[in-house]
């Protein structure tokens, strides 16, 4: 599990020795790999042309941004459960929450960093509008968080309990 507190990311060991290993992974054999394919690509002849060379390009732009985010992460990450007061919207909850106070209209949701995001339950990133907006809130209070319109939109906590995967 993934939760955040300011610049502190808590992270249980199974999901520190996942980002791990994805990062040694991407630091090691696919650094090779890309290496590899960018120089077949430059053997194919002219550059400006080369929609494989550029491909390979691009693809290591990406692996190599990520393994920044995975080594910023690994550097600022506590492994262990962080306190989780079960009541209150923190990084790690699962949370249901009733838009506009119409406790027929309902969202359940993981508040988590995009790490831990899975098929299992809907993720939200503390960062995200409504992330920040519902985080540190108590069940029974409401929350205001901006939709991308500009305009605001007001929801209350329903339950807030520690996710348990």
């Amino acid at each position: 599990m993934t939760q955040t507190s300011e610049n502190v990311t808590w992270l249980t060991q199974e999901a520190y020795d996942k980002l791990k290993e994805e990062l040694e992974y991407l630091s090691g054999p696919a650094r090779t790999e890309i290496a590899a394919k960018i120089a077949a690509a430059r053997e194919e002849g002219d550059l400006r042309e080369n929609g494989g060379y550029h491909a390979a390009k691009e693809e290591q732009g990406k692996q190599e941004l990520r393994v920044r985010q995975l080594t910023q992460l690994l550097e600022n990450a506590k492994v262990g459960e962080a306190p989780a007061a079960e009541g209150v919207v923190a990084p790690g909850m699962v949370v249901t929450i009733a838009f506009d106070g119409d406790e027929d209209d309902t969202l359940t949701f993981l508040l988590a960093s995009r790490e831990y995001a899975s098929d299992e339950i809907e993720t939200y990133s503390p960062q995200s509008p409504l992330g920040t907006g519902v985080n540190g809130k108590k069940v029974g209070e409401d929350a205001e968080y901006e939709l991308p319109n500009g305009k605001k939109a007001s929801v209350k906590i329903l339950k807030a309990e520690p996710y348990v995967g």
